[in-house]
């Protein structure tokens, strides 16, 4: 069987100025030009090999672009979150009925909360970050639930930022970005990394797939790092999903294979990053 590779997005809700925000001050948002940005992160994900599904808008609800905090999706199954502001809750059940193709579903409970966001996978070790949007019954909860599996989850405290990854993100198998002030380097033990351009704070915000990273054209002094690196970039243009807080790992979620489904080929235990 092929090996297929899923992107799940879903298209800006009319109300995105709305937002939620933590860290960044609102600014207006040209919602015409984040759609065009959009869609050209699409056809990044395309580029870099997924097949794409997009979930229409949510007018209601004004994150719902930023599907990633909705969902954690490992080779044995999906967790559909309970993400950490309550104004979320409601994205949840259209991207669970979509994921629900791909994978065995397991909703979280109260009172944990935990936002996709948060978590990076490096092989079959989880790192979340905690204090944020998500809180330490979410940890605890996605330890349980994902060590019958052969996970490990491990908590990290990142500072400054709303999410894990938006400090630390994976540019390779074996290549991490991450701004140092934020977070700690020794965290993920002797895992080689890049740091940020000093000057570019939000820059560690990478997504990593297909062998390919998709990257703002926002930081060109950390995307020359990546660039010198030999990290093959495909650049994107998202300055305005960036003024809610949004980040190009933020606005998917990467199903790799076909999991455990009946029928489906056997889950993929590569130890791919994500």
């Amino acid at each position: 069987m092929a090996h297929t590779r899923v992107a799940l997005v879903r298209a800006i809700s009319d109300s995105i100025a709305d937002c939620e925000l933590t860290h960044v001050q609102r600014d207006p948002i040209d919602i015409t030009i984040a759609r065009t940005q959009h869609a050209g992160y699409v056809d990044a994900l395309r580029d870099a090999g997924c097949t794409v599904i997009e979930l229409p808008a949510a007018h209601d609800l004004p994150d719902a672009v930023f599907v990633e905090d909705t969902a954690i999706v490992l080779d044995e199954l999906a967790i559909v979150t309970l993400p950490g502001a309550s104004s979320r809750r409601g994205e949840t059940d259209a991207v669970a009925v979509e994921l629900a193709r791909h994978r065995p579903v397991i909703p979280m409970t109260g009172p944990a909360e935990l936002d996709g966001g948060d978590v990076l996978r490096l092989g079959r070790t989880l790192f979340v970050g905690v204090g944020g949007r998500t809180n330490e019954e979410g940890v605890r909860w996605l330890g349980a639930t994902t060590a019958p599996f052969g996970y490990r989850v491990v908590p990290v405290h990142a500072r400054g930022c709303l999410h894990l990854k938006t400090a630390v993100t994976a540019v390779r198998s074996d290549l991490l970005l991450v701004n140092p002030g934020w977070v700690d380097c020794d965290t993920f033990g002797d895992v080689r990394h890049i740091e940020t351009a000093p000057d570019e704070p939000f820059a560690a915000n990478a997504l990593f797939i297909g062998g390919r990273v998709i990257y703002p054209v926002a930081f060109p002094a950390t995307l020359r790092r990546l660039t010198e690196a030999g990290v093959d970039v495909l650049p994107v243009d998202v300055s305005e999903l960036a003024k809610a807080e949004g980040g190009v790992t933020c606005c998917s979620i990467i199903v790799d294979g076909e999991g455990l489904l009946p029928g489906a080929g056997s889950p993929d235990a590569s130890g791919d990053v994500q």
